[in-house]
């Protein structure tokens, strides 16, 4: 997308909006590089790197991992990318990781191009919510729990949705639809984008 090959796409969504699903075959049909910090985190606990020890020591006491440290960890993988083509699932979770990453990349030269959102009525997350949660067995996952944790996602990612519309970058997708069909309306929105 950019004149140097990088490509920087930030995938967001409530829980049960898709954001898996897409975010695997949007890096496999655009050759990008998914990172996942959950992913990045366990990563680094199970090869005891230092960052992976201090981020343990931290998860072991549930408390949550400083946002240093998972800048570090971004930064680490990032570095290693030239060019930076990069797909975000669930970083960053706050404006100041939100302006650490734009700095981040800024040292890259590596603009993010897209942030897409995944949009789903409420109704429908709830649905398939608890449609996983029968699936799965998960017990703990009943219809005031997951309204709950709908509503800590709107109420955390709000002002980040806000930093990225006001930077030009956001792009709400209607995440409702066959796989097939939000992964096309996620492509048009990258074209366009790159046009």
């Amino acid at each position: 997308m950019d004149g140097n090959g990088s490509t920087v796409v930030l995938l967001m969504g409530p829980p049960g909006a898709g954001k898996g699903t897409q975010a695997a075959r949007l890096a496999a049909s655009r050759g990008l590089t998914k990172l996942s910090t959950g992913d990045m985190l366990r990563d680094h606990v199970k090869r005891g790197t230092e960052l992976g020890q201090r981020a343990k020591s931290l998860m072991d006491e549930g408390v949550l991992v400083p946002d240093d440290l998972i800048i570090a960890m971004v930064r680490e993988e990032l570095a290693k990318m030239d060019p930076v083509r990069v797909l975000l699932d669930g970083f960053p979770r706050t404006t100041g990781q939100a302006q650490a990453l734009d700095a981040m990349l800024k040292e890259l030269g590596a603009p993010i191009d897209a942030v897409i959102v995944l949009s789903v009525d409420a109704e429908e997350l709830v649905r398939r919510l608890m449609k996983r949660a029968a699936e799965e067995g998960r017990s703990d996952d009943n219809e005031d729990t997951i309204r709950t944790r709908m509503q800590v996602y709107q109420e955390q990612t709000r002002p980040l949705l806000d930093y990225y519309r006001a930077a030009g970058k956001l792009h709400r997708v209607n995440g409702v639809g066959t796989e097939d069909e939000v992964h096309q309306r996620i492509a048009q929105v990258l074209d366009g984008v790159s046009a």
